[in-house]
């Protein structure tokens, strides 16, 4: 029966068609050449995984294999945690494809969420078992109704943390240039003064895991990003979004935006390229998780035509300061690159611009998994290798703990204990 049971999940994955549960007893034993458990920089040769139903059984070198297991061979990989995309959106596509306007303007809710469904599927075969998606982009609340879908097995993807619609403040945010007065379908809900709490708690209720809130954005075309809410509104979201046991993220570019986002008490700071050193250091000493999403602003140079060439165009260069800045202050780094920017499937891009910007790859690999995880509140069942966690694990071919590149080439996906890619176990 374990054999059949992965035959379809594999045959259903292939197709993106539903998934199908993993059985409440099913047993897998995974040999790989070595293990990476999530939190240190050591590869565990020897070891290998036992997987119950959903569950991790036990993890090491003596693991008893009871006959009645499932054993599939990983030779040549290293085994791992799932890996967590810190910054996702699911209903969007690279902007050379199509630019940010037309998608929120011109593409139907349906032809989006059919085309995130898409996007869903390549994450988690490019072994992103979990996902943080911060906001639809003017496709409502789709991203709650694409999370049911994955979890009740009629579509493929990851573990889905949403923020929803994401809160701007009035006259903040886009699409714009149209006739003053007009209402023109927005990328983000309008909110400000003692209605951003409201705005707080509507998204709540209509299934938002987390808030984002723009902290800061272009008041008019040419202008360059400046605060948009003062950090008494700020501080008002916060309270009760935490209130409701929703962790805070906030956009945020500029040094005083991102100054009254932490002083607000936000959970993640997103981009930060302005960052300065006395901003990070207050972030260390609050707690405060920085994700740089360095891809997004190489991506967005790209498509403007740089080749990669040195000097670097000004906003990736921000970027690779900004980590710089964040790693000498301390800060937590999350692993997330505002994929949707770029293509979805694509997830190690930003994990290889965090070893160029100076990370070791170990240190990525660390943030992908447990960093991540234990950022987003989810440590207590994900990013780990080890007895009682969720079985969600990735083999890849080699060793990313000194090659982050190992990380997109993905031999095994499996999720809440269901093998979706990768060998049959005999």
């Amino acid at each position: 029966m374990p054999l059949l049971r992965r035959i379809i999940a594999l045959a259903l994955a292939t197709f993106a068609v539903p998934s199908i549960a993993a059985e409440e007893q099913a047993l897998t034993l995974l040999r790989p050449d070595a293990v990476f458990d999530g939190e240190t920089a050591v590869l565990r040769r020897g070891w290998a995984v036992l997987v119950r139903g959903n569950r991790i059984e036990a993890a090491g070198p003596d693991v008893a294999v009871p006959p009645e297991a499932s054993v599939i061979a990983l030779p040549g990989t290293t085994l791992m945690p799932g890996m967590i995309e810190g910054h996702s959106h699911l209903f969007l596509h690279p902007y050379n494809e199509t630019p940010w306007d037309d998608q929120v303007l011109h593409e139907s809710l349906a032809l989006r969420t059919a085309r995130a469904t898409v996007h869903a599927r390549v994450t988690l075969m490019a072994g992103f078992t979990t996902v943080r998606d911060l906001g639809t982009e003017g496709a409502g609340y789709a991203d709650v109704g694409l999370k049911h879908a994955i979890e009740q097995g009629i579509v493929p993807g990851p573990r889905m943390l949403v923020a929803t619609r994401a809160i701007v403040a009035p006259g903040a945010y886009g699409p714009r240039g149209f006739e003053p007065g007009v209402g023109v379908p927005l990328g983000a809900e309008e909110a400000g003064g003692p209605e951003l709490v409201n705005a707080v708690r509507r998204q709540i209720g209509a299934g938002a895991d987390l808030i984002k809130l723009y902290a800061d954005y272009r008041w008019g075309p040419g202008e360059p990003s400046r605060p948009t809410f003062t950090e008494g509104e700020l501080k008002a979201a916060v309270e009760a979004a935490h209130s409701a046991g929703r962790q805070v993220v906030a956009h945020a570019s500029t040094a005083e935006g991102m100054r009254r986002a932490v002083a607000a008490g936000v959970d993640t700071i997103e981009h930060g390229d302005e960052g300065t050193p006395e901003v990070f250091a207050a972030m260390k000493a609050k707690g405060v998780g920085f994700c740089p999403t360095l891809a997004a602003g190489d991506a967005i140079a790209r498509y403007r035509g740089w080749n990669g060439a040195v000097p670097m165009p000004k906003g990736v260069q921000e970027g690779f300061d900004a980590l710089a800045k964040a790693r000498k202050a301390g800060v937590a780094i999350c692993m997330g690159g505002d994929v949707g920017v770029y293509a979805h499937g694509d997830n190690a891009r930003e994990a290889e611009l965090m070893v160029k910007g100076g990370m070791a790859p170990a240190d990525v690999a660390i943030a992908a998994t447990s960093g991540n995880a234990k950022m987003f509140g989810l440590g207590d069942r994900l990013g780990t290798v080890k007895a009682g966690m969720l079985a969600d694990l990735v083999a890849v071919e080699g060793n990313p703990l000194t090659d982050i590149s190992a990380i997109r080439k993905v031999a095994l996906v499996m999720k809440d204990g269901v093998l979706w890619k990768g060998p049959v176990g005999r």
